[in-house]
């Protein structure tokens, strides 16, 4: 799926948490009392950012890195886009280093903001808007200024053009208005929540001078450079196959604090590849510079090699707190033969993990036990009170394992041997209609149970296929179908899947993006996040609840709420996740001694070795 973390950078959820008071908006000190505005210069949803206005940089960041070198990447699939906007076309890794936001992230929280082409923000106690100052120093890359029209034109881009997904972080805007060419307002449909605010925060601005000359078209895919806001300009596309970023020599904002010490390498380089083990012999053999690897195997097996053992080349393991979106195979309700909840259990009974933990995986993952999973977000044990209040008015219209027991996904005893298993998924099979005969699974018209698997590597065929033959040994004809990145996106777009292996990005804390993920609304609306094609008024009312919620507590508690209707509707069957990140790179680079808690920090705070760099 479309790496949907280039929008957390983009737009709404590199935030962190906390605000900082900093005075007042209205000279006049009895209107500035009257109407309680906030000034400033970082904000959080929930309690204070950690870091104030006399911050000189980021505690993870060296401002003294040397800058300079050329770092080259490996990235799986193709593009053919370079708009990021629109639903057609599929964009490049490292796009966002062309784009700054009115406000950043920290890689120390997981929801706040800090000035970057917003000087200060300014908004009242109730939050129905908020006014950002622009720095009148911010300049596009071809030294024009960026301006509150600029913002608007993206907002509007969006809104009339954008993406499903991308849209719906805007739901809760009612109207953008530009008060000068420095001062750009929001206003809300809701009152006192700061996610709004801080989802507008990490907007980027659209160049209306650039894309309104030679007849160049928002709406359309292109491949003509981009006009950029950010640290790097694109300097080179070779379409499908790499695209190149140079640093930006005389960049506006390389001396704010937010930036100090980053952005340190002269240029970026990500090269294409169409097989995931061709991508990997390119890393080994020196022409790619760093890698993060996914894939137990060749972690346990493939890096016994003298570059590993001389250290030239390094591997090296890091804790990873960062919360996790879930993976695993999705189901798709838009198919008739999985709107019975008692078939998708049943299926799930078909998917042996321990026995792929053990023989495929080396022991080295935890089970998905959650939609939110590595995070304070997902539900674990049985519910809590808090958890109970909330789903107290829903009493009546959950399953009862809802509220009285903890979820865990059917286990097996590692051997391959599913008989027990099978038996249970066969009964619930039964109760749904379906029936064993001849060894095939039908229905009373006769039809056999057909299941699909999109794969978008074949990588991943070899960790599918026991759950395949699973599934065959219960009378399904059940199948494997491989696509390319760009096949690929384009049958999720279309919900053309039966079940979909796939990992879903997470933007904590959760907000409005909820309603693309599971809201009814989002069900059928082509390109949304709406994978399993969830329509529950349970589903609907939590996720508006989480959206209101005044406090993290609260916030947290309706989130697992929702987290348990949605693993007792088993829409999935969940894969694994590693809290760990597998570094391997080539022993070129610097970086510093703190790192985020919520990131590696390559390549922003990481730079290239001095006599590295002398020798490109």
């Amino acid at each position: 799926m479309r790496d949907e973390s280039r929008m957390k950078r983009l737009l709404a959820a590199a935030v962190c948490s906390g605000f900082l008071m900093l005075g007042g908006l209205l000279p006049a000190a009895a209107q500035e009392a009257e109407q309680k505005v906030t000034r400033t210069w970082a904000m959080a949803e929930f309690g204070e950012p950690l870091y104030g206005p006399d911050m000189p940089h980021w505690p993870y960041a060296n401002p003294d890195a040397p800058k300079g070198g050329s770092v080259v990447l490996g990235a799986f699939g193709s593009f053919d886009s370079l708009n990021t906007y629109i639903l057609r076309g599929q964009w490049p890794a490292g796009i966002s280093l062309i784009s700054d936001g009115l406000m950043t992230g920290s890689g120390d929280e997981l929801s706040s903001a800090y000035g970057l082409i917003a000087e200060n923000a300014e908004y009242p106690e109730d939050k129905s808007w908020i006014v950002f100052n622009l720095r009148p120093e911010a300049r596009w890359h071809d030294g024009q200024p960026i301006t509150a029209d600029d913002f608007k034109f993206a907002f509007d881009t969006i809104k009339q053009y954008g993406r499903p997904f991308l849209q719906s972080f805007y739901e809760d805007v009612s109207g953008i208005e530009v008060l000068d060419p420095h001062k750009l307002k929001f206003t809300f449909k809701t009152r006192n929540s700061m996610k709004p605010l801080l989802t507008v925060a990490q907007s980027s601005p659209l160049p209306r001078h650039w894309w309104n000359a030679n007849g160049r078209d928002i709406t359309k895919t292109t491949l003509e450079p981009l006009l950029g806001s950010g640290a790097y300009r694109i300097k080179a596309v070779d379409p499908g196959r790499s695209v190149t970023y140079e640093r930006v020599t005389d960049y506006w904002a390389a001396d704010l604090p937010v930036n100090r010490g980053l952005n340190n390498f002269d240029q970026i380089r990500y090269d294409y590849y169409l097989d995931d083990t061709v991508l990997f012999e390119a890393f080994m053999a020196g022409r790619i510079d760093y890698r993060q690897e996914n894939r137990a195997q060749r972690w346990n097996q493939s890096y016994d090699v003298p570059a590993v053992k001389d250290g030239n080349l390094i591997k090296r393991v890091v804790p990873d707190e960062t919360p996790r979106g879930t993976q695993g195979y999705i189901f798709n309700l838009r198919r008739s033969q999985f709107q019975d909840v008692r078939v998708r259990e049943a299926i799930n009974l078909l998917y042996d993990f321990e026995s792929v933990q053990r023989t495929l995986l080396f022991g080295e993952y935890k089970r998905v036990k959650s939609w939110f999973p590595n995070s304070e977000f997902g539900a674990s044990g049985a519910p809590d009170p808090a958890e109970l209040a909330v789903l107290e008015k829903y009493k009546d219209k959950v399953r009862p394992e809802v509220l009285t027991k903890a979820y865990e996904p059917p286990v097996t005893d590692a051997s391959g041997n599913i008989r027990n298993n099978l038996r249970d998924a066969l009964r619930l099979f039964r109760e749904a209609g379906w029936e064993l005969k001849n060894n095939r699974l039908v229905n009373a018209a006769g039809d056999q149970m057909r299941m699909e698997i999109l794969l978008v590597s074949p990588s991943l065929v070899r960790v599918t296929e026991p759950f395949v033959q699973n599934a065959r040994r219960a009378g399904i004809d059940a199948s494997i179908r491989v696509v390319d990145t760009s096949q690929y996106q384009v049958r999720v777009d279309d919900f053309d899947y039966d079940l979909l292996a796939v990992s879903l990005n997470f933007f904590p804390p959760p907000g409005a993006e909820q309603r693309s993920y599971f809201g009814s609304a989002a069900a059928d609306v082509r390109g949304s996040a709406n994978i399993p094609g969830i329509k529950d008024p349970v589903v609907d009312g939590l996720i508006e609840e989480l959206i209101g919620a005044k406090d993290l507590p609260t916030l947290a508690a309706t989130n697992r709420a929702l987290d348990r209707v949605l693993l007792w509707g088993w829409y999935q069957i969940p894969q694994w996740y590693n809290d760990e990140s597998w570094l391997a790179y080539w022993n070129k680079f610097g970086y510093p001694e703190k790192k985020a808690r919520y990131s590696i920090g390559f390549p922003g705070t990481w730079w290239m070795a001095a006599d590295k760099r002398a020798s490109q």
